[in-house]
């Protein structure tokens, strides 16, 4: 199931850099050890697939073989602290877990210094993914099914993904193109930029700006809530578009750009527009504590 290769890295650090490609060393001198670790798992119809490291990047992309692939990259200043990395692994059916971690007694003896461990993973095109990293990004591409993407404090990003697509960075940036279906995006300190052909939006920055830009097909079935605390916020909508919509900035103004609103409800100012975007639909809730909105037609 695992096939461990070891690389130690000293005097020769510069040669391999040569050889291997900067993705083996890390250039702030304290990553002097790598181990890669290969986990196998064959698979039939859709797998529900969840991976996880306590510090490192997730890398996911689809393949079109039944069977999932995690390369976990260990990453220590010496082999004493990488054995100290824990890999956790095991399949039930289609459920399979990988979940990498570093023990509480390393951190109390002063160990996990610079210690990281980054998951590569290739998947069948139709899977459910859970994927969480104490503190680095997420990338995933081509993926369809029920996504839940966490990042303590990372970046995530994403392409043409399909179904339910759920991510949340405690602090970083979010970039989603081409998803098709729902949408839930939250991050504590960074901005958001989502495209696609959304059945529904939420999207959450405590500080940052936001833009979505819904393509054609998309619609208000269920209530759309866009929100930060201090950003400007950008919503696209394409012709046909229909939504109730209720937008409100705290200290800023708000533009609307080729966009007919009727119903219009109570007084229109320059910090609260409400009214009906076409037949209408689900409620399109905007809030920006201080910052623009813009609405205009994708």
């Amino acid at each position: 199931m695992s096939s461990p290769i070891r690389l130690q890295l000293a005097g020769a650090a510069v040669a391999f850099v040569m050889v291997a490609g900067p993705a083996c060393v890390d250039i702030s001198g304290f990553a002097r050890f790598v181990e890669r670790e290969e986990k196998r798992f064959a698979v039939s119809g859709k797998p529900a697939v969840s991976v996880s490291t306590f510090d490192g990047s997730i890398e996911i992309r689809s393949s079109d073989k039944a069977e999932v692939v995690v390369t976990i990259e260990k990453r220590a200043a010496n082999k004493e602290e990488a054995d100290r990395i824990e890999v956790h692994a095991e399949q039930n059916g289609g459920r399979i877990v990988v979940d990498v971690r570093m023990p509480k007694t390393s951190h109390i003896f002063g160990f996990h210094q610079s210690a990281s461990a980054n998951l590569v993973v290739s998947l069948p095109a139709s899977s459910d993914v859970e994927a969480h990293s104490g503190d680095g990004s997420i990338d995933i591409d081509r993926v369809s099914g029920t996504l839940d993407l966490r990042s303590g404090d990372g970046s995530i990003s994403g392409h043409d993904l399909d179904g339910s697509v759920k991510v949340h960075t405690g602090d970083g940036s979010i970039k989603l193109v081409g998803v098709n279906g729902a949408l839930d995006a939250d991050t504590g300190d960074g901005s958001i930029h989502a495209e696609g052909k959304f059945t529904g939006v939420r999207a959450h920055s405590g500080d940052g700006s936001i833009t979505i830009r819904a393509a054609a097909g998309s619609l208000a079935s269920d209530e759309w809530t866009i929100s930060t605390g201090d950003g400007s916020v950008v919503l696209e909508v394409p012709d046909g578009f229909g939504g109730e919509l209720d937008a409100h900035t705290g200290d800023g103004g708000i533009d609307v750009h080729d966009v007919t609103l009727s119903n219009v409800t109570g007084r229109i100012s320059r910090e609260t527009v409400r009214g009906r975007l076409g037949n209408g639909g689900a409620a399109v809730k905007v809030r920006t504590g201080d910052g623009t909105i813009t609405l205009r037609k994708f």
